[in-house]
């Protein structure tokens, strides 16, 4: 049983108390703060501040699309035809900002499956290609979306942007979840440079994924955005061992 109710920002969570014998029904509450309007965050993003962070957004993301992203995708779409049938680039709904879902696109690196947008891909996934393994190790996988980056669904930095199906799972769960919504979701982030990417094999992995999101959000200037940036190059030239 689980009842729901909001009031003002706060979307409240009544959930049973099983630590006590279900002949003692009782109740916790737990609130999900939903605040679209944090102080704290908004004094960090000031109007120069976004007109900095999208410039940087855009002008990465020409060069990216301009120069290297037609080769990739050459080179890459033709390994991906010859493994498998199904098109070069998958595009999946995601969460954006303020919970706005927008069609993210990502090379495809799985046989074309009817799971694919409710279960997340394991280290031992079985509808992984050959192919896809390697774009997945490497990163490469995620190149497309320098196209949502430049369309302005997402940022080169930021909260990574989650399936529908996990905030609905997550979000009664993690204090503050929704928050990491009140911003453009990112190409790469606070939480995937310190090891929080890849499945989410449990609760407590989200919650220190979700709290690396607020430290961000909380936390956030230009140069940090560029230390982020330079953190995710290294990263990309060293073995990851939670891309897979």
């Amino acid at each position: 049983m689980k009842e729901t109710w909001q009031k003002a920002d706060q979307e409240y969570y009544l959930f049973p108390d099983l630590t006590v014998p279900e002949t003692v029904p009782q109740m916790h509450l737990r609130i999900i703060t939903r605040n679209a309007h944090n102080d704290s965050h908004k004094k960090r993003r000031t109007k120069r501040g976004i007109k900095l962070k999208r410039g940087l957004d855009i002008f990465i993301s020409l060069i990216v699309v301009i120069f290297f992203l037609p080769w990739i995708f050459l080179f890459a779409g033709i390994f991906i035809k010859l493994e498998s049938k199904g098109p070069v680039l998958f595009k999946q709904l995601r969460s954006g900002k303020n919970n706005k879902l927008f069609w993210c696109y990502k090379f495809r690196t799985m046989i074309v499956n009817d799971e694919s947008n409710v279960l997340q891909a394991t280290r031992t996934d079985k509808r992984i290609t050959r192919v896809g393994r390697l774009l997945r190790k490497t990163s490469i996988d995620e190149f497309p979306q320098f196209l949502n980056v430049l369309k302005g669904d997402m940022s080169l930095v930021g909260p990574r942007p989650h399936m529908p199906k996990l905030d609905e799972v997550y979000a009664p769960l993690i204090e503050n979840y929704m928050e990491r919504l009140n911003v453009k979701q990112g190409l790469t982030g606070w939480a995937q440079v310190n090891g929080f990417r890849g499945e989410t094999i449990d609760t407590i992995f989200m919650e220190r994924r979700i709290e690396h999101d607020i430290w961000y959000l909380e936390n956030w200037s230009f140069w940090l955005d560029i230390k982020i940036i330079f953190s995710t190059l290294f990263l990309f030239f060293k073995n990851n061992q939670n891309a897979y």
